[in-house]
């Protein structure tokens, strides 16, 4: 199954800079369909005002986490299947395990690039 590249895909980070560097990796791999939410409760509610087929979505951010994020994604019933990438510069093995269980689809740490981010992705939707 081929990765549809004008897909929608939702990233999520309280810093600007950040978004930014996500947008441009995306870009090189070929994705332009990207919106942003600085915050988890804004990204919910554009996950609920729009169809999107990724969210990548950074850990740490305020008043709700990426965590938390995930976890009010994989509860509603018409967002549980959106595939969900965690972004965090901790690898801490308590956190992975905490998103796994939670339901994320796959985690990177950051810093990270393009490769990175394409791999993530590959394992996620297969080759692209």
């Amino acid at each position: 199954m081929a990765v549809d590249k004008n897909m929608p895909i939702l990233i999520v980070d309280d810093y600007k800079t950040m978004l930014r560097i996500i947008r441009n990796l995306l870009k090189q791999l070929g994705f332009d369909n990207v919106d942003e939410a600085s915050d988890g409760s804004s990204a919910l509610q554009r996950l609920r005002d729009k169809p999107f087929g990724l969210v990548i979505s950074d850990w740490n951010m305020e008043p709700m986490t990426g965590l938390q994020l995930l976890k009010e994604v994989r509860a509603d019933a018409k967002l549980k299947h959106i595939p969900f990438i965690m972004v965090t510069a901790e690898s801490k093995t308590e956190n992975v395990i905490a998103a796994k269980e939670a339901g994320v689809t796959n985690y990177i740490v950051k810093p990270f690039n393009a490769e990175t981010l394409k791999q993530k992705m590959v394992a996620v939707f297969g080759n692209f």
